[in-house]
């Protein structure tokens, strides 16, 4: 996307820094192993574990939280499935008319290469529908989609999905920092 010329100046704009965040993230994801991807840094971590057939899924879909509680710990594995799956294409398939088939839409890969390509896919998939869209059609509303979704803009949701990327994305580059220093 990089390369891409893009006339329209909102859109322009919202792919740049989408593509600051991908660089960022994708720089902080570069190497992680598969111990570290499912690393569970307290008892009652929620990540994405196998099940009787052996295929990945994510343990807990919305982690619970509560005043009196501290919000839930996830795994990095349950992070990037987070920003991949359940933001990115998951936008894709409620908002957009043109959706790829993903197959089984609640396994996710168990090991951290395929689960930063599946991230990387996913990215692209969202990220070349904004850029189709144009200015006009940025700032018009959806139209379609669960949750009230229908009478927002395409510019809402990108920049929701940008809130989700950097959110979790930081608290990745935090757990891969402890994670590397567990036990020093």
């Amino acid at each position: 996307m990089a390369d891409m010329i893009v006339p329209d100046p909102v859109t322009r704009d919202i792919l740049a820094i989408f593509e600051e965040v991908r660089y960022q993230l994708f720089g902080r994801l570069e190497g992680p192993t598969d111990a570290e991807y499912h690393w569970e840094p307290v008892g009652d971590c929620i990540g994405i574990r196998p099940g009787d057939d052996g295929l990945f899924r994510v343990a807990t879909l919305f982690p619970e939280s509560s005043p009196d509680a501290p919000d839930p710990v996830t795994t990095i594995a349950w992070r990037i499935w987070h920003i991949g799956n359940l933001c990115l294409r998951g936008y894709v398939i409620y908002l957009f008319d043109d959706v790829p088939d993903y197959g089984d839409r609640d396994v996710w890969p168990g090991t951290a290469k395929e689960g930063i390509q599946a991230l990387a896919e996913d990215w692209e998939h969202f990220i070349s529908r904004i850029a189709a869209l144009g200015d006009k059609r940025l700032l018009a509303p959806i139209g379609m989609g669960p949750g009230g979704w229908a009478d927002e803009t395409y510019l809402k949701l990108a920049l929701h999905a940008l809130k989700e990327a950097t959110h979790h994305g930081g608290e990745i580059g935090l757990l891969r920092d402890l994670y590397l220093r567990e036990g020093v």
